[in-house]
């Protein structure tokens, strides 16, 4: 059995491991060749902490495990990331435990790494507006990724907190792409793509906001209550999601479904797309990727590390 560490995962995953292992997860899954289990998710009493488990198997790939972990809110007090995880894989043949991952960088990679996707499935032909809302630890994550994908000439930043963009600045200047930091009604409408990727829980993007073709990844939103996006602005979007019946749940659709606004039926899977069977977008509609996260994309990222 091998232990793979943080600092062994940066050194070897990097972004295009993490974007080919998403998209060909996605397709797993739309194909019904890969399996989320059901998920344990409870507070433990203590620390004001989360804990759970999210198993899952790929027979596309033999990659069979389970991620543990969840959100200890005091961390920063410890200096410590207030996500922590650990990803578990086995012998799919056996049941033999072949290798204990360390999660917190496998986590951001891929969730900014199915963001990717998502932008170079559905954004608006000849995209060259990236707008991004959030400047936690995972928004540095999103913005390199998106930049990989497409070729954007500009990105436009909005926090709830001005000021502290710094980074995401940077980043983009790295790019050589002009960052300018701005308000979300230009936001909304100058952006081809939008990602958000905050802990909100009350509509951050407004209906009203956003204005023509426009691709949102919706990242931030995985838990019960919370919630990035207008329901409105959702009940128009053509939505996908990893899984669509999660998404109707706990991801950015909750808030529409549970309105009436929006049907279980009117989520598609992002793996459609990807593999061909479905189309994707039509022409000036809003799309929107629900990224509420499964534990067969940290899993798939594992299995990469491994192999690495």
């Amino acid at each position: 059995m091998q232990w793979i560490d943080e600092l062994s995962v940066k050194k070897c995953v990097d972004r295009k491991a993490a974007f080919d292992a998403m998209k060909a997860v996605f397709q797993a899954m739309d194909a019904n060749h890969a399996q989320s289990f059901p998920v344990v998710r409870e507070a433990i009493g203590h620390a004001d902490a989360l804990f759970g488990f999210k198993p899952g198997f790929d027979r596309d790939s033999m990659t069979l495990g389970v991620k543990a972990g969840g959100y200890w809110p005091n961390n920063h007090q410890r200096n410590l990331a207030n996500h922590q995880s650990t990803i578990l894989l086995f012998n799919p043949d056996t049941g033999q435990c072949e290798a204990v991952v360390a999660g917190n960088e496998i986590t951001a990679l891929r969730t900014a790494a199915a963001a990717a996707v998502s932008i170079h499935a559905l954004a608006p032909a000849k995209s060259k507006v990236l707008g991004i809302i959030g400047a936690g630890h995972q928004s540095a994550y999103q913005l390199e990724a998106a930049l990989d994908t497409l070729p954007f000439e500009q990105v436009l930043g909005w926090n709830h907190r001005s000021g502290r963009m710094r980074h995401l600045q940077a980043i983009a200047e790295q790019h050589n792409v002009p960052f300018v930091e701005t308000d979300l009604t230009h936001l909304g409408a100058e952006s081809d793509c939008i990602i958000t990727i905050t802990s909100s829980f009350s509509p951050v993007l407004l209906d009203s906001h956003v204005v023509g073709p426009t691709h949102i990844a919706a990242m931030g939103t995985d838990t019960v209550g919370k919630q990035e996006l207008e329901a409105s602005l959702v009940a128009r979007a053509n939505c996908f999601a990893e899984l669509p019946v999660q998404s109707a749940q706990l991801g950015e659709c909750q808030h529409a479904v549970s309105q009436g606004d929006l049907a279980v039926g009117d989520i598609q899977c992002i793996g459609g797309v990807l593999s061909g069977r479905l189309s994707g977008r039509h022409g000036g509609e809003v799309t929107l990727f629900d990224g509420s996260g499964v534990g067969l994309q940290d899993i798939a990222l594992a299995r990469a590390a491994l192999r690495a």
